[in-house]
Parts: structure tokens; C-alpha cells; sequence
């Protein structure tokens, strides 16, 4: 049961808030879905479309990196505007790229509705924490956001069992087709129901961040994404030009921020990160997106094209890693009150890797068992280690830095999540082009590919492990980020 603090802003009674965080769950999971329903969707769509694995990995990269550019103005959004104004406007863009999805001819205008379904997902996660942030009181902050793990990293885990089952019997459009009409329920149920727990104020939109953000963040994601594309032939410029574009942008939009938070214009307040524990609970949270969304494009993949798998049977394998997820995040949140974060996060982490290691011995004679095993040791680790990560990370945070805190987290997340999904499928392209020119088959070949994307993504988690050492127990509230 969420327990909630008793007054909205101003002192004023909040308007039913246990429906209110209800109803903002039941938003988010619908549209976090979206993120990873078409991975075991992407060799059809390679056939349908005609287009190569590089390229349709941009439909769950490209919606990722929407997100990403979309996420660092959330700050800004929040505070200038009512909640209940920022909710409908989510939902209706997402509502409208379902349609556009669900009607779409070819890749170029799938593409084009992704990103609009991601425009509105994007506002919903911070929009979802800050509304948490401000009514649920400290102490029982760990059980509601376990329930919020549940979305974040639930929702995208059973995205390919939903479309695997949706996908035995009907055309990949009808995948849109049935969340379409969820979508339009939820945004006719919040334009009655949802209420205003904040009081927007003024707030400077910084004209010269917004590019430098978008550049930066698509920079890097783009470019990893152009390494697999330039591995099958298919890049249209060298990927270290994105590369290097994106490295610099970062750095100027760092720079830029540092300079406009003193008067109060900070697109994304980086105050956040002079809390040590903030800094360390983002950048492990990021390692596990990025695996956790690296395992989901690769997974699907490995199963149809190297053990011939079916999109039903694919969809089923992966279902009791997201299960897993489901069922233990509200107890870890439980767990997080009472323990703090240390003693959830190690274990977590650890099981993590160990999950991550036995992907990474994949090949083209593994079982089933053998797959779901490592799935479900790789998801009950990320659900140990997750709650804890967030619930701490903004809880260290004073109270006028929660909405700037809640978009650095959702933008860190969405961005590793981008990367993960770019990275592991370059590694596998060029691993399987490596091993294709040795003269190996294809169904080999495709499996030392997935073999390599693992390998390195098990090295990636022993220094997860490492860093977790580093996590306090202790819950420390509203640090001081004064200079």
C-alpha cells in the first residue's frame, strides 16, 4: 500500500494522491512498454521492411535517444507548468504516435511515429518520480518506488513477450492496434482524475542548452549506433564524426549549465551531482540499463536467427526474467526502508554479472533452460540493485533540486539504455562479420557475434560490481549542495 503525506502545495489537501500515483503507474508502464516491443519483432520487420539489423535497431535506439533529448527539459517543464497540464500533453503525443505506428506504410514513417511515442513517454517518468517525490513521505519512499522499478524495468522486459504472442497470430501493426485504445482509456481516465500536487513558478528555458543537449546525447548514441552500420556497410558517415560531435556538445551543454545555474536558468541543475551518493547510484543505474537493454535487442535476435526460434516461443523464454522483476521490486523497496541500500545492491549487482557471464557462453547448441536461467539470474540482480539506486539517489537530494534530480536519472537511464541497445548490436554485427569472413556459416557466425556483445558486457558488469562496493547503507536525505 502506497502511504502518502497528507497535504498538496500550499498546505492545501492533495486531491485522493494513492489515486493519483495509481493511475501515473498504470500511464508509465503503458508507455515504458512501448521501448522493447519491437525487439522480437525486428527480424520481421528486416523481411517486411527490407532493411538490415542495424537499421532497425533505431526503432527501439531512436526511440530511446527521443527520450533522452526530450528528458533534460523535463526539469524546466515540471516546474513551469501543472502537473495535470504536462500529463495530458504526454499522453495525447503518445496516443497520437500509436496511431501514426498502427498506420504507418514503411520504416520512414514507423520511425517518425516512434519518436513521437517516445516525445510523450519521456515526460512521464520524471513526471511519475517528482509526484512521488512530493507526496509519499521519506520513510516509505523505498516500497513506492519498488512499484516504480516495476515500470522502468518490467515494463520494457515483458515488451518482447507481449509482442511475441501478438506477433504468432497477427501483423507486427497490430502490436500498435491493441495499445491503442489503453492509451486512449488512460488519457481520458487522467484528464478526470489526475490533480495538481506542485505549484508551478517561473523558470528560464535556456534556448542554447536545448541544441547543445540534443547533440550531445544524440551525438554519442548515434555514432555507436553508426559503428554497426558502418560494420554492415550500410553508415553514411565515419561513426567518430557523431562521435566527436557528441563528445563536444556534452561538454559545452556542462559547461553552459554550470554557468546558468548561479542564476537560477540551468536546463538541468548539475548541482545534483556534488551529493557523492547521487553521482555513484546514477552511474550504476546507467550500467544496468545499458545491460539490461542490451540483453533485450540481443536476446530475441540470438534466438530466432542462431536456435530458429519462434516469436511466440522467443516472447515465452523471456517472460520469467520479467516476472522475476515484477514479483521481487515492491519487497526490495520493502527491503530499502528497512536496511538501506548496501546489502540489496552488492548481492544485486553481483547477481547481475553472474547472469551477464552465462549469456556470454551462449552458443549455437544452448537450450532453452540454459537461456531462461541467465535471464532470470540477470533480472533478479538488476531488481535488487535498482529500487535501492533510485530511491537513494534522489533521496539525498533537497526538495527544490527533486524535479532536476528526476530528469538526470530518467536522462541517464534513457541514454544507457540508447547505448546498450547501439552498442550490443555493433558488437554483435562485427563479430558476426569478423566471423563470417573466416568462413564460418551464418548461423555460427551470427552466435560468435552474440558471444562477443556478452563478453563485453560481462567485463562491463565485474566493474559494476567494483563500484557497488563503494554504496553507503545509509539513507541520507536533503544534502547541502550550497557552494
Amino acid at each position: 500500500m502506497v502511504e502518502t503525506k497528507a497535504d498538496g502545495p500550499a498546505g492545501q489537501k492533495a486531491a485522493n494522491p494513492v489515486l493519483l500515483i495509481g493511475l501515473l503507474l498504470i500511464a508509465t508502464f503503458v508507455v515504458i512498454l512501448n521501448e522493447t516491443i519491437l525487439s522480437v519483432a525486428l527480424p520481421t520487420l528486416m523481411v517486411d521492411l527490407d532493411i538490415t539489423a542495424s537499421t532497425a535497431q533505431w526503432l527501439t535506439s531512436g526511440f530511446l535517444l527521443t527520450m533522452a533529448i526530450i528528458i533534460p527539459t523535463t526539469g524546466f517543464i515540471l516546474q513551469r507548468f501543472h502537473m495535470r497540464t504536462v500529463y495530458i500533453a504526454a499522453m495525447s503525443a503518445f496516443t497520437v504516435g500509436t496511431l501514426v505506428a498502427a498506420l504507418a506504410p514503411g520504416f520512414e514513417v514507423l520511425m517518425v511515429a516512434r519518436v513521437i511515442q517516445a516525445g510523450g513517454t519521456a515526460l512521464m517518468i520524471p513526471l511519475l518520480m517528482t509526484t512521488i517525490l512530493n507526496v509519499v513521505p521519506e520513510h516509505s519512499r523505498g516500497r513506492t518506488m519498488g512499484l516504480v522499478s516495476i515500470v522502468i524495468s518490467v515494463a520494457p522486459a515483458i515488451g518482447p513477450t507481449v509482442s511475441g504472442l501478438i506477433l504468432e497470430s497477427f501483423d507486427w501493426r497490430a502490436m500498435f492496434w491493441i495499445v491503442l485504445p489503453i492509451a486512449a482509456a488512460v488519457l481520458v481516465l487522467g484528464g478526470l482524475f489526475v490533480r495538481n500536487v506542485t505549484e508551478p513558478r517561473k523558470a528560464h528555458l535556456d534556448f542554447i542548452s536545448v541544441p547543445l543537449s540534443a547533440l550531445g546525447f544524440g551525438g554519442l548514441v548515434y555514432g555507436l549506433s553508426s559503428i554497426g552500420e558502418s560494420a554492415a556497410g550500410h553508415a553514411p558517415v565515419p561513426p567518430w564524426v557523431p562521435l566527436i560531435i557528441g563528445a563536444v556538445a556534452l561538454v559545452l551543454f556542462v559547461i553552459r549549465q554550470q554557468r546558468l545555474v548561479s542564476r537560477g536558468f540551468a536546463l538541468l541543475d548539475l548541482r545534483t551531482f556534488k551529493v557523492a551518493s547521487f553521482r555513484l547510484a546514477v552511474g550504476l543505474m546507467g550500467g544496468l540499463m545499458l545491460t539490461l537493454f542490451g540483453a533485450l535487442i540481443l536476446l530475441p535476435l540470438y534466438l530466432q536467427n542462431v536456435l530458429d526460434k519462434s516469436v511466440l516461443t522467443t516472447g515465452l523464454v523471456l517472460l520469467p526474467g520479467g516476472l522475476v522483476m515484477g514479483l521481487l521490486a515492491p519487497g526490495v523497496g520493502a527491503l530499502f526502508d528497512r536496511w538501506g541500500a548496501r546489502p540489496l545492491v552488492l548481492p544485486g549487482t553481483i547477481a547481475m554479472s553472474a547472469g551477464t557471464w552465462l549469456l556470454a557462453t551462449l552458443n549455437t547448441t544452448s537450450s532453452l533452460f540454459h537461456v531462461i536461467g541467465a535471464h532470470v539470474i540477470l533480472s533478479a540482480g538488476i531488481a535488487f540493485a535498482l529500487t535501492p539506486l533510485m530511491t537513494s539517489a534522489l533521496g539525498s537530494l533537497p526538495p527544490e533540486l527533486y524535479s532536476h534530480g528526476s530528469a538526470t536519472v530518467s536522462t541517464v537511464q534513457q541514454v544507457a539504455g540508447a547505448a546498450g541497445t547501439a552498442l550490443f548490436i555493433t558488437l554483435m554485427t562485427r563479430g558476426t562479420t569478423s566471423s563470417a569472413s573466416d568462413g564460418t556459416d551464418e548461423i555460427t557466425a551470427y552466435s560468435d557475434g552474440t558471444h562477443l556483445a556478452f563478453l563485453v558486457a560481462g567485463v562491463l558488469s565485474v566493474v559494476l560490481v567494483l563500484a557497488a562496493t563503494m554504496v553507503k547503507s545509509t539513507k541520507k536525505s536533503g544534502a547541502d549542495i550550497s557552494q
